[in-house]
């Protein structure tokens, strides 16, 4: 959606008490900013590091939606 307005941002979304958590994931070697969502999803919001064949790639283009299961890595 586009607003086009002279109002400032801050006035607009005074009252959105909506916070966003974002985090970064990597996928198959490409670092995701995401955002998270209810439950165990997650919005992609941009392509941190990765190829340049990555950034045609539409499974990494924002707003897909993937599944977020964050995992522990047991090292010892």
């Amino acid at each position: 959606m586009t607003h086009y307005t002279v109002i400032p941002w801050e006035l607009i979304w005074e009252n959105a008490d909506v916070e966003e958590v974002f985090t970064e994931v990597e996928m198959d070697g490409v670092l995701l900013q995401v955002r998270l969502e209810a439950g165990s999803r997650a919005t992609i919001v941009r392509i941190l590091r990765g190829g340049l064949e990555d950034y045609l790639n539409p499974c990494y283009a924002p707003g897909q939606e993937i599944v977020y299961l964050p995992t522990l890595l047991n090292r010892r």
